[in-house]
């Protein structure tokens, strides 16, 4: 695995350890900024009490997190260990997008964020992006601004967006970094502002097995892609990323909590506005 951080306001679990090591030890988890702690317990339990794992001393989970305070009261932290449980009990093939998980209670550009997700295919290998969409900035679809148009939404600058990236490629953790530092170029690709206030962060992994590292062998256990190969992956990594952001504002609702409604980005506009640019 390989992480990358394009703006560190942000509270993220466990990447220093896979910066450092380049090994992922749990599964990855989202949710809002003050349940980052309780998550991360929950996958301690998920671990270790899987079977084999009688005897481990040491764990590393992995949690991103956005604030998502303007919808939901994050103050009350009610995630619990059997949450995550039940979270990952339900993780399959397919994945839910929208106003789901971790975006349910997110915004983006000022309409209703969430989950989205979106994957390409190239020289054989496999690049697959979910990303948890809480940023601000002047929305672009394919391009063509959508300032003016779609909606009347409030203007937004701070926020985060957490991003996690899966692929079959056998890469090393350094072009696995090099990979998610690429999905930002996708990120820009949407009108991003990448203020201050917006905790950015990527991580990607290798789900290829001679790119894995077992027990007490530490070696890599077979041929990896070399630098020369990265170019098709990076281009690939770009276009999903921003197709995933898009993705879920389009799968997004409106939502009313916490004594705010933030309405979802309206279709009819975007595509009235897309056709009209020719597109």
């Amino acid at each position: 695995a390989g992480v990358f951080v394009a703006n560190g306001f942000g509270k993220p679990f466990g990447f220093v350890q896979v910066e450092e090591l380049g090994e992922l030890e749990a599964p990855i988890a989202l949710t809002g900024t003050l349940n980052v702690p309780r998550v991360a317990d929950g996958l301690l339990d998920h671990v270790l009490g899987l079977p084999g794992c009688e005897r481990v001393r040491s764990v590393n989970p992995i949690v991103l997190e956005t604030n998502d305070g303007r919808l939901n009261d994050l103050r009350a932290r009610p995630v619990r260990s059997e949450h995550v449980a039940e979270a990952l009990a339900d993780a399959g093939e397919h994945t839910e997008v929208g106003s789901v998980g971790a975006g349910t209670g997110t915004i983006c550009f000022g309409y209703k964020g969430g989950i989205g997700s979106a994957s390409r295919v190239v020289g054989g290998y496999t690049v697959g992006v979910l990303a948890q969409t809480n940023f601000g900035g002047d929305l672009v679809i394919a391009g063509v601004s959508m300032k003016g148009w779609a909606g009347n939404a409030e203007r937004q600058e701070a926020g985060s967006c957490a991003i996690v990236i899966a692929t079959d490629a056998p890469l090393d953790s350094r072009n696995l970094r090099r990979l998610a530092a690429r999905s930002f170029v996708g990120m820009a690709r949407t009108g991003a502002s990448f203020s201050n206030g917006s905790g950015d962060y990527a991580i990607a992994f290798s789900t290829a097995k001679q790119a894995r590292r077992r027990g007490g062998d530490r070696r890599l256990r077979g041929e990896r892609l070399g630098n020369a190969a990265m170019s098709p992956l990076f281009v690939a990594v770009a276009e999903a990323t921003e197709e995933a952001i898009i993705d879920s504002l389009c799968a997004a609702r409106t939502t009313q909590s916490n004594g705010r409604r933030v309405e979802a980005l309206p279709l009819d506009q975007v595509v009235s506005r897309l056709q009209s640019a020719g597109r």
